[in-house]
């Protein structure tokens, strides 16, 4: 059995039991430490968008050069997650940790020196490559530093995080574009990370906990060329769509779909050989609740990351507003989801997916009212008008992405706990760039169509809902398969010995 231990609080991470779990003193700090790092990695997702017409008069780039700004960087984010998190469960996440934030680091500084497009799109693959690294790492090590109660509590900060980045970034970029102004002030967006990052870095050398090596760091690479190579085909035209990618490129869903395939007969081979695979098929089938929460928080995010795009597409092109109007007007959702997903996570052990179910249902309605507002209200008073509605979605939005993290990891293995989240986040950047990729396109198909952006507008929302439609639907068979079963409370593998994973691991 491992022993993995912390140097600082004697802990047994790796371990199949807790009798020898000691609270690291320093956990809280170190938790805050890896949820600014992962900040600025989410919330460089969407920063960039509302920069791309300045970039793009600067370097002298074309429509598709400068797109790959935005997309490279999704692109590469999402291809290093699930690799990233098995290396830092075999290795030191510690370790990995911190050479892929110094490497975050060291990347938005050459972004933001670049002096053409070429240079600045190898940076952001790079940035994003970093960020993929990075990103797995945080979950892993909340689920190393806490137990019980606080894991809940731990998480819903976690989730607070994931919300409010994704839906801050065009504030953000606004904000900075209107401080730094000129046709240089875009570099600005990449240069903040520079002394917020290496504060991180130097807090994060004295405040993570170490893990020492299990001894079985052996990496799968047929499992990350197959796994790679899969998600690659299924992003790549996704990436592609303002270009006509996803006509052009269909063909490369099914042979993604085919090396997925591939891959999951591969892990499961591995599996019966008593090998370690890259991402252990059993997490999906005896691991309560992962499957599941993987599927809401897939399809959750093909509507919630698609719909900020077509928010600024809308505020900035068919109000006329400026980058950081547009950015504030869309401000209310990220302050009611900020503010629900700290309380959620300390009443998700008590309710559990029922969190889920209000929260979709919440987020459904807030967005499906600010669209009618939207649609049918004066125009010179629609944003103001749909502020607290948004503001109401937003609440609705902070107890879906919380919880769902909080149920969906906290049975994993801590063993298991880098890989899994990256599976978890490589799910939600698949469903993330199908939304950015299908939205806008249908907000401009509806819009090249009869010039109303009120109507694209109202469009493009109603497929963000439906992907929300459909996550909801899963979360309530789930909720009413709970209540069905009676089950009691739930059990962390990383306490029960017997754990059909855990067991056969160790």
């Amino acid at each position: 059995m491992e022993a993995s231990t912390s140097a600082a609080g004697g802990r047994n991470p790796g371990g199949g039991q807790d009798a020898g779990y000691e609270p690291d003193p320093q956990r809280w700090r170190a938790l805050w430490v890896t949820l600014v790092a992962g900040f600025m990695s989410l919330l460089d997702v969407t920063i960039v968008a509302v920069a791309l017409p300045t970039i793009q008069r600067d370097l002298h780039a074309s429509p598709a050069e400068v797109q790959w700004v935005v997309s490279g960087y999704a692109l590469t984010f999402a291809l290093a997650l699930v690799t990233a998190g098995r290396l830092g469960d075999a290795l030191d996440r510690r370790r990995i940790f911190l050479l892929a934030l110094s490497g975050f680091v060291l990347f938005s500084a050459a972004c933001g020196a670049a002096p053409d497009i070429t240079l600045l799109v190898v940076a952001r693959l790079a940035q994003g490559l970093a960020a993929g690294f990075m990103a797995p790492q945080n979950s892993a090590l909340i689920q190393q530093m806490f137990r019980g109660a606080e894991r809940g509590r731990a998480f819903g900060f976690f989730g607070a995080t994931v919300g409010i980045s994704s839906a801050a970034g065009p504030l953000t970029g606004g904000a900075v574009l209107a401080l730094a102004s000129g046709d240089q002030g875009w570099r600005w967006i990449f240069y903040v990370n520079l002394p917020i990052g290496i504060l991180a870095v130097l807090l994060g050398r004295r405040l993570l906990p170490r893990t020492r090596p299990s001894g079985r760091g052996r990496v799968d690479l047929p499992g990350i060329l197959l796994l790679g190579l899969g998600v690659l085909a299924l992003m790549y035209p996704m990436v592609q769509a303002d270009s006509g990618g996803l006509r052009r490129l269909w063909w490369l869903f099914l042979a993604g779909a085919a090396l997925l395939a591939a891959f999951t007969w591969w892990q499961r081979r591995l599996v019966a050989r008593d090998a370690q695979p890259l991402l252990d098929p059993r997490l999906f089938t005896t691991v309560r609740g992962y499957a599941v929460g993987a599927g809401i928080g897939t399809l959750y995010f093909i509507g919630f990351s698609g719909v900020w795009l077509v928010f600024a597409l809308f505020y900035q092109r068919g109000l006329g507003f400026s980058p950081l109007r547009s950015g504030l007007a869309v401000t209310p959702f990220a302050l009611g989801s900020a503010s629900a997903a700290v309380v959620a996570g300390r009443l998700v052990e008590r309710f559990g997916r029922l969190l889920t179910v209000c929260g979709l249902t919440g987020v459904i309605a807030g967005l499906g009212g600010t669209a009618l507002l939207l649609r049918f209200a004066p125009p010179h008073i629609a944003p103001w008008v749909a502020a607290p509605v948004l503001f109401l979605g937003g609440i609705g939005g902070g107890f879906v992405v919380s919880p769902n993290i909080t149920m969906t990891l906290r049975d994993v293995p801590v063993r298991m706990a880098g890989a899994a989240g990256g599976a978890l986040q490589t799910g939600q950047r698949l469903g993330a760039a199908l939304g950015t990729a299908a939205l806008p396109g249908l907000f401009y198909l509806v819009l090249g169509r009869n010039g109303d952006y009120r109507g694209a507008l109202f469009t493009a929302m109603c497929a963000a809902l439906a992907g929300m439609a459909a996550s909801l639907a899963l979360a309530t068979l789930d909720w009413q398969r709970d209540r069905r079963t009676r089950r009691p409370g739930h059990r962390c593998p990383d306490e029960v010995a017997n754990d059909p994973v855990h067991a056969r691991q160790t």
